[in-house]
């Protein structure tokens, strides 16, 4: 018997008692006052694409792969971050964004393993899904520049391991250790391209980390994954 995926809306629900009514893709949602244009576009059926987004933690709008075009506004804002309000006429599908997006893919790709076939999140990781959604093909980067696929893995923790070269820092992990379990154990270290997750700079064995699982639960990738999936 297949297992049934919930739905992720990409953003916690909205408990305002006051109404606003949008189109998206030409679809008319009614929400409470608050909600994201992502979770708006969920409630009217459409998916947009995410990876930094997740509803059991504050929406981040880092991933920039959810960005929608809004009637009468300039620029491609994020969806996540941005405010469902009336009469707004949101589009999540044009050729526009969709070069947007298979851009920031290509990127996110280009220092990423390409080992997905032998990957314990094969078949069950959304930078894979996000891949696919978007319709990226080829990575016109090259894999000849610097990257992260060196960074060494931390196996301390005796029930999830840790591999930083698959990590997209996209916080999720951060977030839900802060918003989720409460432990403030992770971190995010270093700017641009040194950014880093980090459990205070040390073995996650040594750190405040508690082993709750919330992190691992978060991670979109195969960065942190239980042990027992990985046997």
């Amino acid at each position: 018997m297949p297992i049934l995926k919930e739905i992720d809306y990409g953003t916690p629900v909205s408990i305002a008692q006051t109404l606003v009514t949008l189109e998206i893709d030409g679809k008319p949602v009614t929400v409470p006052a608050g909600t994201s244009v992502m979770r708006a576009a969920v409630e009217a059926g459409v998916q947009v694409p995410k990876l930094c987004a997740t509803d059991s933690v504050k929406s981040f709008g880092s991933c920039r792969l959810c960005l929608v075009e809004i009637e009468g506004r300039r620029g491609t804002p994020a969806s996540c971050t941005t405010p469902a309000e009336s009469g707004m006429k949101v589009r999540t599908q044009s050729p526009k964004l969709a070069k947007l997006r298979r851009g920031v893919m290509e990127l996110y790709i280009s220092d990423h393993p390409l080992d997905c076939l032998t990957c314990g999140a094969n078949g069950n990781c959304e930078l894979q899904d996000m891949a696919g959604v978007v319709g990226l093909r080829e990575v016109r980067y090259g894999y000849q520049g610097e990257n992260h696929f060196n960074a060494p893995k931390d196996e301390t923790n005796p029930y999830f391991s840790f591999e930083p070269s698959k990590c997209i820092v996209c916080s999720r992990c951060v977030r839900a250790c802060e918003e989720v379990q409460g432990t403030f154990a992770l971190t995010i270290l270093g700017r641009g391209f040194e950014s880093k997750v980090s459990a205070g700079n040390q073995p996650f064995l040594d750190s405040e980390c508690v082993s709750c699982g919330a992190c691992v639960q978060a991670c979109p990738t195969a960065t942190l994954i239980e042990k027992s999936v990985l046997e």
